[in-house]
């Protein structure tokens, strides 16, 4: 009854209300606006967002159709496309939290053989990086965490110090802070230039 009351039957009532509003709150900025369409959604949600060229987000794995997680090849352009967000535990936290799916996520997303390994290897989060980076969505945004990730150098020890909000818990929110300064990372000349050599390549710049 729940499903069929909020996902079915107001569809029509969410969109007329969504088509009244939205315009006026796009007309009355230049900022780009971006949806969180995420979880549960009205099954007119999409087409408010297209019609009204509404910038839609794409966590890959919290993908809206039901699949263990998003390919981020298949976002068009008006997306923005990333592997976690603040309210979401951080790459390598989350290759931990369910072996099942990290095996299939490795051997079917990320196209490798054999079993996966227990921890997130550098190399692995540079793939899912660039799997990202290289795409048709018009932007791709990520936690300072993920890039930290891809150099063994720079990673935090503690993976558990990564997260920066869980909502589900209530003491904890926002209490992130990045094991390095500001001066220190602004050094790892080696680190920095293979960023932006990725912004580069993939065409962001």
């Amino acid at each position: 009854m729940y499903q069929d009351y909020f996902f079915k039957r107001q569809d029509g009532l969410w969109y007329e209300k969504a088509m009244e509003k939205l315009p006026v709150i796009l007309n009355s900025t230049k900022m780009l606006i971006c949806g969180e369409d995420l979880g549960l959604v009205p099954e007119c949600v999409p087409a408010v967002m297209d019609e009204l060229a509404i910038v839609a987000l794409k966590v890959q794995r919290m993908p809206s159709e039901n699949i263990p997680f998003y390919n981020p090849k298949n976002a068009g352009y008006l997306n923005v496309v990333t592997a976690s967000s603040h309210d979401s535990s951080t790459l390598r936290q989350w290759w931990k939290e369910n072996p099942d799916l990290t095996q299939q996520y490795f051997n079917q997303q990320l196209m490798q053989y054999g079993q996966a390994p227990d921890e997130l290897s550098p190399e692995l989060a540079e793939m899912i990086m660039k799997q990202h980076l290289y795409t048709d969505a018009m932007l791709a945004v990520f936690p300072i965490q993920e890039f930290l990730a891809t150099d063994p150098e720079l990673v935090n020890p503690d993976m558990d110090q990564e997260r920066i909000n869980n909502p589900a818990v209530f003491p904890h929110y926002w209490r992130y802070r990045m094991h390095l300064n500001i001066e220190e990372l602004k050094k790892r000349s080696s680190f920095n230039q293979k960023i932006a050599s990725w912004v580069k390549d993939s065409g962001r710049i």
